[in-house]
């Protein structure tokens, strides 16, 4: 994967902490699940980063 798809997973993950952060201030249960998705989709594209750079050294 490409420097850009690692920052676009990253921000992914940031984004998804804020929604979950602004969830939690507003009561939003809705919002709050949706930013601990992103951050899930987060982090599993970054698994896939780390076993795909593994294989291509």
């Amino acid at each position: 994967m490409g420097l850009g798809d690692k920052f676009e997973n990253t921000a992914e993950g940031a984004t998804g902490k804020a929604k979950e952060a602004a969830g939690k201030a507003t009561g939003d249960e809705e919002l709050q699940a949706e930013g601990r998705k992103d951050q899930a989709a987060s982090d599993v594209k970054k698994a896939g980063e780390k076993i795909k750079d593994a294989f291509n050294r």
